[in-house]
């Protein structure tokens, strides 16, 4: 009998909001146009607050501490790996990850590899001291630039402090790295396991041994916690900081794609900027990346305002009063 009353009870609570989410539904406007006119005014705001004058130095100091940062990176990686396993098999595996870059750009990414898996283990070792200093000063000093252009794009009118920005920028950076551990931990772990043992329990899924289908991943979940979390001190609606993480991921797996192409099928840079073309096209990528991001932070801006304007329209007072 408690039971059933309890059911009875639950029936109760629930028909309500049955009900009104179905008036809700059935007030809102299907209509096509309306949405593409909505979807387009939205993106026009986010490119409008993208290409702000000011944008483009925060997008040159994440790119630059970006790229002052990953090579050390990696010889804090080979260094990690040298200690369970051979830097040769961490350097093999690192040239999956390395296919999200553009050809071009990869060549910087796997010569590095190569040096330092046929460097001594002891250089390694002392490289990865070296690098853990210089490589954590860069990212940190990358992380506090990214906040500060994403709350530069979200218009924050409550700012942090010197000390909690610092903070916030140290707490996203130990997070980001331990998230993009995980995610190598998993993704080496399936390649590793299906080369060695040959076990593919899921011959037919192969996008579960792609690094695109892990980078975007990672990217998305990424992008979407700093947006709803650290893009602002109020924390920012979970649709508009999922939507965001989605959108630059996708942009950012374009990017690789369209600078490629443009690279080798359009566009030969090395026939002007010579032996240091690789470099060049390192650099538009990572500007092309850091860009995309900046544009997820946008677009999360403007489709929490479209929200909250739906939600709380403003009144409109009658003539004359």
């Amino acid at each position: 009998m408690r039971v059933r009353a309890r059911l009875t009870t639950l029936r109760a609570m629930k028909t309500p909001t049955m009900k009104a989410l179905g008036q809700r539904l059935r007030s809102m406007d299907w209509d096509p146009s309306h949405w593409g006119r909505v979807a387009l005014g939205i993106l026009a705001k986010a490119l409008t607050r993208l290409w702000g004058r000011d944008v483009m130095l925060y997008t040159g100091g994440v790119s630059f501490f970006i790229m002052l940062a990953i090579f050390p990176a990696l010889a804090i990686l080979m260094g990690a790996y040298s200690l369970f396993s051979d830097p040769a098999q961490a350097a093999l595996q690192g040239e999956h990850l390395a296919r999200l870059m553009p050809d071009a750009a990869r060549l910087i990414f796997q010569s590095e590899m190569l040096r330092l898996s046929r460097a001594p283990d002891e250089a390694i070792s002392l490289q990865s001291g070296v690098a853990l200093v210089i490589g954590g000063y860069a990212a940190h000093r990358g992380f506090k630039a990214l906040l500060a252009g994403l709350s530069f794009i979200h218009d924050e009118d409550k700012p942090r402090g010197f000390v909690g920005f610092n903070l916030l920028a140290l707490a996203v950076l130990i997070a980001a790295f331990a998230m993009l551990g995980v995610l190598s931990v998993v993704f080496f772990g399936f390649r590793i396991l299906g080369e060695t043992f040959d076990l593919r329990p899921l011959r037919g899924a192969p996008w579960l041994y792609s690094e695109w289908t892990w980078g975007s991943a990672g990217m998305i979940a990424g992008m979407t916690l700093i947006y709803r979390w650290a893009m602002s001190r109020d924390p920012v609606d979970w649709r508009a900081s999922a939507l965001g993480g989605v959108a630059a991921a996708a942009l950012c797996i374009f990017a690789s794609w369209a600078l490629g192409f443009y690279v080798e099928q359009i566009a030969h840079l090395g026939a002007t900027y010579g032996s240091i073309a690789t470099v060049v096209i390192f650099l538009i990528w990572l500007s092309w990346n850091v860009n995309a991001l900046f544009f997820g932070g946008a677009l999360a801006t403007e489709v929490e305002l479209a929200l909250h304007t739906r939600l709380h329209p403003p009144r409109i007072s009658p003539p004359g009063s």
